[in-house]
């Protein structure tokens, strides 16, 4: 079972709720968040566009914007080189469109998932130097790409590197040495030396501060207030799309990027965008983080998992509404096909764990030599929620072995595959996320055996903590406490929703809905005998088994009324503690408060 903690951190609530005109309630929870001076205050709750970072604080953005100016200037041949996944999709497409809008000579190339690899390569190179590109711009990637870049400065190009990861690095006797690639010019918040305000950001949000930094330096007669003003709403929803899909954290600029990308992609006039809204079903909602990472994301990514990245970029290119509209059907349709492959992949690395000693490991290796190598990321990332673990997932590549692993808080992927890098032929990544290659299949144990000798992890890291921001009894959540908590979103990583708890909460009578009876509605009362209705979408079967356990098989059937007992007269009560929050159900024109479950004990 999870340990709740309830965050107690401390401040004069009633003061900071005063001055900012909310509840105290709402004061704790900012304070949990770590929001302490007025400042950042007044930022989480009103802030806006303008509180953007000045994109010339990121170190090398001057110099790389220096560079493309001049190259549009003289007319010169530009590649933009990004990567398969939303974040190099957005980034790529942000950038052709600003150099583009400038009058840039340019086009784009994103690698081939399985042909190229991620980033840079020397083919991509040659390529580009054979068909007279005079400059290449990554995004995306470029940071860990020093040979390559290399290689493009010998065949006389000129290089700007725009990335997010983290640099390459050599450690002798605790000293670390960094491996920046001699580019001519490098923008990466992550980079040493950079002072840049918050550099928890994605490739396509560095990519539209450099468009942002061209756009300044070109000024009102190569690009108009108003088009500006048109142009850069759109590249804030790709940017908003980008930075919840690449799981940056919600903090900060990042928040406020969100926040107003999510409205611009809801109006959007790009034809590709409003297709994917369409096809989805999602045209007329309010969208969320959680569309953005859950329903729109997925089909971009299925492009460069199952198809090419390129038929993506085609989608928001696109000026023809029916083209879209096939495009964005096509996109669907492959992201229905990668679910099925990523469900069936997830079986067969649960059969593996444990089927094995794998299962004892703190660090999960899962070699899957069939599983198509592009949904290893997906299954990584499934089978770390399963077992609280960190996990890689391993498939067999035309030139060896491939992979890649998710995370958990306590375990920096990055600096621990780094300490076994000789392994690889190839790697990067970063805190929480990493891909690599093998030569063989025999390097496969190896890398398991070397990460799990060298684990640090103990047992308290694997212990999942429910963070609980206020013990609050339900009575409090009503409708107008409830508004005041949207003012906290968009919620996702880095800004959770509010979790609150409650202990003494009677469950009367239950049901199961939806296809699959995976979600439980209940009739709920509060220790002060007031009644609430009460949603819970997670594991029902377990949850089920709990209150078996605990109340007795007969006692769920009468919660559910399959069972005389549960009428009967004196019927012993089911009384658990939920952590929780409130919303506002609305139905049938009609709202009404909804208790939405999220742990129990």
């Amino acid at each position: 079972m999870a340990k709740w903690m309830v965050a107690a951190k401390k401040a004069d609530f009633d003061k900071i709720a005063e001055k900012y005109h909310i509840t105290p309630v709402m004061a704790r929870i900012m304070r949990n968040r770590d929001l302490v001076e007025d400042a950042d205050i007044e930022k989480y709750l009103h802030g806006n566009l303008e509180d953007l970072y000045d994109p010339l604080l990121m170190k090398g953005m001057k110099k790389a914007a220096e560079i493309i100016a001049e190259k549009i200037a003289e007319g010169a041949r530009i590649r933009v080189i990004g990567d398969y996944d939303v974040d190099g999709i957005c980034a790529s497409y942000i950038l052709i469109t600003g150099l583009c809008m400038l009058g840039g000579n340019a086009d784009t190339v994103i690698p081939h998932r399985i042909k190229d690899g991620y980033g840079l390569n020397e083919a991509l190179v040659r390529d580009a130097a054979a068909e007279g590109v005079d400059t290449i711009v990554t995004c995306d990637n470029g940071i860990a790409a020093a040979p390559q870049i290399a290689l493009a400065k010998e065949l006389g190009m000129t290089v700007v590197v725009t990335d997010h990861h983290e640099a390459p690095f050599e450690e002798k006797e605790g000293e670390r040495t960094y491996l920046l690639p001699k580019a001519d010019a490098v923008v990466d918040p992550k980079q040493q030396g950079c002072g840049y305000p918050f550099p928890g950001i994605c490739g396509a949000v560095v990519a539209l501060k450099l468009v942002q930094a061209l756009f300044d330096r070109f000024g009102e007669k190569e690009m108009p207030q108003s088009k500006r003003a048109e142009i850069m709403e759109e590249m804030f929803s790709f940017a908003a799309l980008a930075t919840v899909c690449d799981v940056m954290e919600l903090r900060d600029e990042n928040r406020i990027i969100v926040k107003y990308g999510l409205e611009f992609l809801g109006k959007t006039k790009n034809s590709g965008l409003r297709a994917l809204l369409m096809v989805n079903g999602i045209e007329e909602k309010a969208l969320s983080p959680y569309h953005a990472g859950f329903i729109i994301g997925p089909c971009m990514n299925a492009t460069g998992r199952l198809d090419t990245a390129k038929r993506a970029l085609e989608l928001f290119s696109s000026k023809d509404w029916r083209e879209a509209v096939t495009i964005a059907g096509d996109l669907k349709n492959l992201n229905d096909s990668r679910k099925q492959m990523t469900e069936e992949g997830l079986q067969a690395a649960i059969r593996q764990v444990e089927g094995s000693e794998i299962q004892k490991d703190r660090v999960l290796v899962v070699y899957l030599p069939d599983c198509h190598e592009s949904l290893a990321g997906i299954i990584a990332g499934k089978v770390r929620e399963k077992y609280g673990k960190p996990a890689f997932v391993l498939t067999k590549g035309e030139d060896g072995v491939k992979g890649s692993g998710r995370s958990i808080e306590a375990y920096h992927m990055y600096d621990e595959i780094s300490a076994c890098k000789e392994l690889f032929t190839r790697y990067g990544g970063h805190k929480m996320a990493a891909g690599l290659s093998l030569p063989d299949e025999a390097s496969v144990e190896v890398f398991r055996k070397r990460l799990n000798e060298s684990c640090r992890l103990t047992d308290d890291d694997f212990e999942e903590v429910i963070h609980i921001d206020v013990p609050m009894p339900l009575f409090y959540a009503n409708k107008e406490f409830i508004r005041e908590l949207s003012c906290l979103e968009p919620f996702g990583t880095g800004n959770p929703r509010p979790l609150f708890a409650r202990k003494g909460i009677r469950l009367l009578s239950g049901r199961k809905l939806g296809k699959n009876r995976n979600v439980g509605k209940y009739r709920i009362e509060d220790e002060a005998g007031n009644g609430y209705e009460m949603i819970y979408f997670g594991d029902m079967e377990r949850f089920d088994l709990f209150l078996s356990e605990k109340f007795g098989r007969q006692a769920v059937d009468g919660l559910y009324g399959n069972s005389p007992y549960g009428n009967a007269p004196g019927k012993a009560e089911m009384v658990i503690s939920i952590a929780y929050y409130p919303e506002i159900n609305s139905f049938a024109g009609r709202e009404s408060i909804q208790i939405v479950m999220q742990h129990y004990c």
